[in-house]
């Protein structure tokens, strides 16, 4: 109990200074949304604008910094993120609420399937290395991991959407694809999103394969496989029992890690394919200084994290009794 309440404690002082940091950091950029968007209209805005346009942005009288932090984490209590100043006057719940469930299906089934497709693949790259094709897992999953995913995402939007045009080239729905939730709406769904998913499964099975292996390769060398070979126990319950319930406790840490960054998205596939997740708004709300959709994102971003990794400590107090005696 007191590890638990330890780390809960961690993961609200965590919170407050990813908060904090949230505050200042986009503050620390030059330039306001206001001067962004007359280098965008290079002058042909009129000035006397300047000063309507501020008001209606809420960056003509913000008082001091001080009083500005304290305003935001109260607003943060409140789960008031303001309104979007690139996309005004659209409040920024109502664009992390539209742009949330693609995150979600796309990167969140994305990252789950890679993890357990590369951790079987690893599991049995570990167990039956010395043979030709668990051992030639190793090269293919070093190659995927290195390569990199926006490349590989522009390598397969050119060949299987311009070239042969399967599927389309960006978007996550057609313009007018039936009514929601029918199957014309799940159709265009799915196809819109299947070169994307195949972009992350392939550039992240890779990853997890490695260390899943190494994982595997380490518990192997234990005395307590030897003990458990010698009172007789068949190889199956060998594998099951000791070796994938050990190997997969450090992998999970990663797991939740990974679980974590979804809420961000994948920030360059999204913008590769155009795809109206949080990372594809992420990136807008950079570019245009979007400081309450920045803040709102980046604060979600770290409360998953924890939150991912607060589950992780959970279940690993449930699979380590090691944890649960108090020695470690």
């Amino acid at each position: 109990m007191s590890y638990l309440l330890r780390k809960l404690v961690i993961l609200v002082f965590t919170l407050w200074m990813a908060a904090t940091l949230n505050f200042v950091l986009p503050r620390l950029v030059p330039g306001d949304p206001v001067s962004v968007m007359l280098a965008k209209y290079q002058g042909r805005l009129d000035p006397s604008a300047v000063d309507a346009l501020k008001i209606a942005y809420g960056l003509n009288d913000l008082g001091s910094p001080v009083a500005q932090y304290f305003s935001y984490l109260g607003q943060l209590l409140r789960g008031d993120f303001g309104r979007s100043i690139s996309l005004f006057p659209t409040p920024v719940a109502d664009v992390i609420g539209q742009a949330l469930p693609y995150t979600l299906g796309l990167v969140g089934i994305t990252t789950i399937l890679s993890f357990l497709l590369g951790s079987a693949l690893g599991l049995y790259s570990g167990w039956r290395r010395g043979r030709p094709v668990a051992d030639g897992l190793t090269p293919v999953a070093l190659f995927l991991n290195s390569m990199p995913y926006f490349w590989f995402a522009l390598l397969m939007l050119y060949i299987f959407a311009f070239k042969l045009r399967w599927f389309p080239l960006g978007g996550a729905l057609d313009p007018f694809p039936g009514p929601n939730f029918s199957s014309g709406w799940w159709s265009s769904l799915l196809r819109h999103a299947v070169l994307p998913m195949f972009t992350i499964l392939v550039t992240s099975v890779g990853g997890w394969l490695l260390t899943m292996r190494n994982n595997v390769v380490s518990v192997t060398s234990e005395d307590y496989l030897a003990f458990a070979r010698a009172k007789g126990l068949t190889e199956r319950r060998i594998l099951s029992r000791y070796v994938l319930r050990n190997a997969l406790l450090p992998s999970f840490t990663s797991f939740g890690m990974a679980l974590g960054f979804v809420v961000g998205g994948s920030i360059l596939t999204e913008i590769v394919f155009s795809y109206p997740g949080l990372g594809f708004y992420l990136y807008q709300a950079v570019v245009g200084l979007d400081y309450p959709l920045m803040q709102a994102l980046f604060f979600i971003i770290a409360l998953t994290v924890l939150a991912a990794n607060f589950a992780v400590d959970l279940l690993n107090v449930l699979l380590d009794p090691r944890i649960r005696e108090g020695r470690t």
